[in-house]
């Protein structure tokens, strides 16, 4: 069996300053060789030598008024002193590229909808700030996405949560207001708004219980004291566009997708009386600190994919 080696008390172990002091002096040749690089007094190396010595019970040099020479445990030393510094510099580096977003992994979960729309762009524009971060991503049902948070497996969710939930953390950074998006006609023109009201008298596409979505359009009917004729119900935003310009009824979307680029026949109606947003934000464990690249991620979301005019999305 491995024998046992008891930990050395850190008063036994040297200090940075005084190998720093070691290396120096041993290259250098002199004390005042080594001061002028450390940018220190002659006297103040010569104690640090002296405390080195002192903590590893060997002489390192031997001195005389003109000269200093290396002794073997010097030669000896050195290679451990070289060591140690150029570990701890480069530990210093990796941490810093860490701290700085430069490098490292980061793994984030996002409902459907937000991996369809806004996460490829968002992913695309953190990539290219921070191109030594790997990004790996997880697609999840809106009644699986509470449940992949309250796990350990990923740094930070993107999606939209009914409810404070107990041990997550939420920052909201888009907002965004319903609309009915249907075939364009007379009866359905894309130049005002819609009531809830007159939503109610239409078939309308919906996404099914349990989405975040769902909760704000059965809500608001609530408020606007109406029962909703639910003709279809879906778990896909690209589902509910393609049937609405199959004129199998109205989608209610977020407004922010109602984009009808690919679907030229639709129109899009903002929804009113009662007006309803839908909020969309970083979920992460609230107990657990944001790795600085998911920090950096739920900052460039807050800033450039709020939904704000000029930001750098189109959709959510």
């Amino acid at each position: 069996m491995p024998s046992y080696k008891k930990p050395l008390s850190l008063r036994m172990l040297p200090s940075v300053r005084q190998l720093r002091a070691f290396v120096a002096v041993y290259h250098a040749g002199s004390v005042s060789a080594a001061a002028d690089q450390l940018a220190l007094t002659q006297p103040a190396v010569t104690v640090l030598l002296r405390e080195l010595e002192e903590r590893l019970g060997v002489k390192l040099f031997d001195r005389n008024t003109r000269t200093l020479r290396r002794t073997e445990a010097a030669t000896e030393a050195i290679r451990f002193a070289e060591g140690v510094l150029s570990d701890l510099e480069a530990m210093t580096r990796s941490m810093a590229e860490r701290a700085g977003s430069q490098r490292g992994k980061m793994r984030v979960a996002a409902t459907l909808t937000i991996a369809q729309t806004l996460l490829p762009k968002a992913v695309r524009a953190f990539v290219d700030l921070y191109p030594g971060v790997r990004v790996f991503i997880q697609e999840c049902s809106a009644a699986d996405f509470v449940e992949a948070m309250v796990g350990e497996g990923f740094d930070l969710g993107i999606g939209s949560l009914e409810g404070p939930v107990a041990g997550l953390q939420e920052e909201v950074f888009r907002r965004e207001s319903l609309s009915a998006v249907g075939l364009h006609s007379a009866k359905f023109p894309a130049s005002r708004p819609i009531t809830w009201e007159e939503l109610a008298s239409l078939p309308v596409v919906a996404f099914k219980p349990g989405y975040a979505i769902r909760h704000h359009v059965d809500a608001a009917a609530e408020t606007a004291g109406v029962r909703l004729k639910i003709a279809y119900e879906v778990s896909m935003f690209a589902t509910a566009m393609g049937m609405a310009a199959s004129g199998l009824g109205v989608a209610v979307v977020p407004a922010e997708m109602s984009s009808i680029e690919r679907f030229p026949e639709l129109a899009a109606r903002q929804l009113v009386h009662p007006h309803v947003e839908r909020q969309t934000s970083v979920v992460y464990r609230g107990e657990r600190t944001l790795t600085p690249p998911a920090r950096a991620f739920a900052d460039l979301l807050a800033r450039d994919f709020s939904g704000a005019p000029g930001s750098g999305d189109t959709g959510a």
